[in-house]
C-alpha cells in the first residue's frame, strides 16, 4: 500500500480566495516561557485544500458534520485534462466514470498556486462534461484548481444540488498517472459549517 498526499500545506504563505480573510498562523505560546507550545490558526474554511457541502451555495441546512464518513472516500478516477479550456467530454470517460466514484481532474493548474492567476484564469468544466458527471452520480469531484467553474458558479451549484461534494485546491495529481486503481480519502473536520479543510490522500496498491 502507498499513500500519495494530494493536499497543499497550510502555512503563512497559503493563498486565500479573493475577498476571503487571509490565513494567519502564529505561535501564541512558547515552550521556554510558557511550558508548552501552541499555535493560533485564523482562516476561512475555503482556504487551502478543502471540501464544500451543499450549504456553501444552496439553501441547505446540513453542515459538514451531518454527512456520514463514507461520503468523503471512494474509488478514484483520474482524468488527465491538462491544457484544456474548457475541459471537454471525451468518449472514453463513458467506460471509466462509474456511479459512486470520485473523479479527480488533473489540470496541472496547481503550478500557479500562490499567484493571482490561479484564482482568475483557471479552466472550467464544459457543460457537456458537467452534465455527464452529474448523470453518472459520482460521489465527489476533485481538482487541482480553486473551482470547477467561474462566477456565478452554475456547475458548482449543480454538483452540490445533486449531492456531489466538491474537493478543491488539490496538488500532486501527477503522482497518480501510473496507477490504474486508487482510493481517494478526504476526511473533513467534524465541523458545523459549510466547508472544511481536509488532508486529501490517495491510497494505491
Amino acid at each position: 500500500m502507498k499513500l500519495i498526499d494530494i493536499s497543499h500545506i497550510l502555512d503563512t504563505q497559503t493563498p486565500s480566495y479573493p475577498g476571503d480573510p487571509a490565513l494567519s498562523l502564529s505561535k501564541c505560546r512558547a515552550l521556554e516561557s510558557d511550558g508548552y507550545t501552541s499555535y493560533l490558526l485564523i482562516s476561512g474554511l475555503h482556504t487551502g485544500t478543502h471540501i464544500d457541502v451543499p450549504m456553501h451555495l444552496l439553501k441547505d441546512d446540513r453542515v459538514v458534520a451531518d454527512f456520514s464518513l463514507d461520503r468523503f472516500a471512494g474509488g478514484g478516477v483520474l482524468l488527465d485534462v491538462r491544457g484544456e479550456t474548457p475541459i471537454a467530454m471525451k468518449r472514453r470517460y463513458e467506460s471509466r466514470v462509474t456511479e459512486g466514484c470520485v473523479v479527480l481532474l488533473y489540470t496541472g493548474f496547481d503550478e500557479h498556486y500562490g499567484t493571482k492567476l490561479y484564482f482568475t484564469d483557471h479552466p472550467a468544466v464544459s457543460e457537456e462534461l458537467g452534465s455527464f458527471l452529474i448523470s453518472r452520480k459520482i460521489k465527489m469531484l476533485g481538482m487541482d484548481m480553486p473551482s470547477p467553474d467561474h462566477a456565478p458558479f452554475p456547475f458548482h451549484k449543480a454538483l452540490l444540488a445533486n449531492g456531489i461534494l466538491v474537493l478543491e485546491n488539490l496538488t500532486n495529481l501527477n503522482g497518480l498517472r501510473e496507477h490504474d486503481a486508487f482510493e481517494v480519502i478526504a476526511f473533513p473536520l467534524r465541523i458545523s459549517a459549510e466547508a472544511s479543510p481536509v488532508r486529501a490522500v490517495c491510497r494505491t496498491g
